[in-house]
């Protein structure tokens, strides 16, 4: 059974026990969240298939911790004038554990 689900902005794939990194959620570590925007849900060959997304059907998932991405180096340079710039990031991500898919 596997799920097309909607979080943060980003769709992703989602099998029972699978774990994942998604962009920063508002969830202390340990904690239970679950996500509504569940746009196709398999079960075994049964297809539904949301318009826009499935009713009644949802996704429970486990925040295991928050981490960092690696650090982007962004390098600006206008030539023979003198102008450079480097700045970096580093996108904040969390960890979440899918514990149930419901229909």
């Amino acid at each position: 059974m596997y799920a097309i689900v909607n979080i943060a902005g980003q769709q992703f794939k989602v099998q029972n026990n699978q774990s994942l990194f998604v962009h920063r959620l508002d969830a202390a570590a340990g904690a239970n969240v679950e996500f509504n925007e569940v746009l196709l849900v398999d079960n075994d060959g049964s297809v539904k298939v949301g318009a826009p997304t499935v009713s009644g059907a949802k996704v429970i998932a486990k925040v295991l911790n928050h981490a960092k991405g690696d650090k982007v180096l962004v390098f600006k340079k206008k030539r023979r004038k003198g102008y450079q710039k480097l700045n970096g990031h580093r996108q904040q991500f969390t960890k979440i554990q899918i514990e149930s898919i419901s229909i």
